[in-house]
């Protein structure tokens, strides 16, 4: 996945600034091959992502698990994450849900 945002549509305010639609995240169920993880001094979503599925542009799908996420790559230590273990399921189901958006 190059780049999770090339399907969303981008629009134009009326002053003329470019900006993309936000991209919809699929509902991802727990599964028995998930891991978990309490995070640490440090810990952030891109190098969790390169850590456990090898590709640091994969923040997403960890982030979208977490509901304290608040627009940073950086995690508050001490909080159970989930990282989901389908990564590639995740993905077809978010191009899924973004074709043509």
């Amino acid at each position: 996945m190059a780049n999770r945002l090339r399907n969303i549509d981008t629009l134009r305010t009326e002053t003329g600034r470019q900006y993309k639609k936000n991209p919809i995240y699929p509902e991802v169920a727990p599964s028995e091959q998930d891991i978990y993880i309490i995070t640490s001094a440090g810990d952030r979503y891109d190098t969790l992502a390169l850590q456990f599925y090898n590709d640091s542009k994969l923040w997403w799908i960890i982030a979208n698990q977490d509901t304290q996420f608040k627009g940073s790559l950086n995690i508050k230590p001490g909080i159970q994450l989930r990282i989901p273990a389908n990564k590639d399921k995740i993905i077809r189901d978010y191009e899924t849900l973004n074709q043509n958006r």
